[in-house]
């Protein structure tokens, strides 16, 4: 196991949600370029596959306007992390939740997303 990259997938997963709520897109997709140097890969668990640049764009696009993410719980084993968010709505309705799963080996992270209706 590299330590380095046990505290880069821990940096990222951290920076992403930073640059989500400030609102600065081009500082969240770079957050996934420079960690996903090999590639990348994003399941939206339920839904159908689609190019993950896509998917982050349409995510975003259809989205950051609308949600504020808390971090509940980010837990870094090694190589692979799990995540809880809060996605809080700036309308004030209940927030929902996510549960996020990351593997990143040898420059290529896969990421899985279980979105909470």
């Amino acid at each position: 196991m590299n330590d380095s990259n046990t505290q880069d997938l821990e940096n990222f997963l951290h920076a992403q949600v930073t640059h989500w709520n400030a609102g600065d897109k081009e500082a969240f997709l770079d957050c996934y370029r420079k960690i996903a140097t090999r590639g990348l890969s994003i399941e939206y668990v339920g839904y159908p596959s689609q190019d993950p640049w896509v998917a982050l764009n349409q995510m975003w696009d259809q989205q950051r306007d609308k949600i504020r993410i808390e971090i509940k719980l980010a837990i870094v084993s090694g190589l692979e992390a799990a995540c809880h968010h809060q996605n809080n709505r700036v309308s004030g309705e209940p927030p929902s939740h996510t549960l996020e799963l990351y593997k990143l080996k040898d420059g290529f992270l896969s990421a899985r997303y279980f979105i909470e209706a």
